[in-house]
C-alpha cells in the first residue's frame, strides 16, 4: 500500500517532468542567439536558467543516492545547445522519478548525510530534501518561464500550474 508522503512526492516528480516538457518544447522554436541571450536573469539567460535546474537536480540526486557528485558551480553551462540539454533533462526526470518511486514511506523519513557546496556537513530527512528539490524546480522553472514569456510571447508560453497537471491527470492526458 502506497502511504500518502510517497503518493506526495510521486505526483511532484511526475508534475516535475510534465511542467519540464512543457517549457522545452515552447522554448524548441526559439534561435540558439535568443535562448543564450543575457536578459538580465539571474542566471542571465533561459538557456543558463534552464543549465541550472539540471545542475542542482544533479547535484541532490547524487546527494540522495549517496553519492557526493563533483562541485558544480551554480551557473554552469553543462550543455550549451537546447537538444542536448533537453535529451540530458530527459535523463534527469526519469531518475527522479525512478528513485522517488522506488522510495518506501519509512525511508522518506530516513535522514541522509551530505555535505553543503562548501563542504559543511549536514543531515536532514528524505523528505526535506525531496520538498527543496521540487520547490527549487518549480522556482527557477518559474523564472524560466518568464524568460520564455519575453522571448516568445505570452500566446507561445505554456501554463505549467500544478492544478493544471492535476486536472490533466484526472481526465487522463498526461501518462
Amino acid at each position: 500500500m502506497t502511504g500518502p508522503r510517497q503518493e506526495h512526492f510521486r505526483m511532484f516528480a511526475l508534475y516535475n517532468r510534465w511542467a519540464n516538457q512543457q517549457l522545452y518544447r515552447a522554448a524548441a522554436p526559439l534561435s540558439a542567439e535568443a535562448l543564450a541571450e543575457d536578459r538580465g536573469a539571474y542566471f542571465k539567460s533561459l538557456l543558463g536558467t534552464l543549465n541550472h535546474l539540471l545542475v542542482g537536480d544533479r547535484l541532490w540526486m547524487g546527494r540522495l543516492e549517496g553519492v557526493s557528485p563533483r562541485v558544480l558551480k551554480l551557473d554552469e553551462i553543462l550543455y550549451a545547445n537546447l537538444p542536448d540539454l533537453l535529451e540530458a533533462r530527459r535523463k534527469e526526470d526519469q531518475r527522479i522519478i525512478a528513485h522517488v518511486f522506488a522510495l518506501e514511506e519509512e525511508q522518506l523519513a530516513a535522514n541522509v548525510d551530505y555535505q553543503t557546496s562548501s563542504g559543511a556537513p549536514q543531515t536532514q530527512p528524505v523528505h526535506q530534501v525531496l520538498s527543496h528539490l521540487f520547490n527549487h524546480q518549480t522556482h527557477h522553472r518559474g523564472q524560466a518561464h518568464d524568460l520564455l514569456c519575453q522571448l516568445a510571447g505570452a500566446a507561445k508560453t505554456p501554463t505549467l500550474d500544478l492544478l493544471v497537471y492535476q486536472r490533466f491527470v484526472a481526465k487522463g492526458d498526461v501518462p
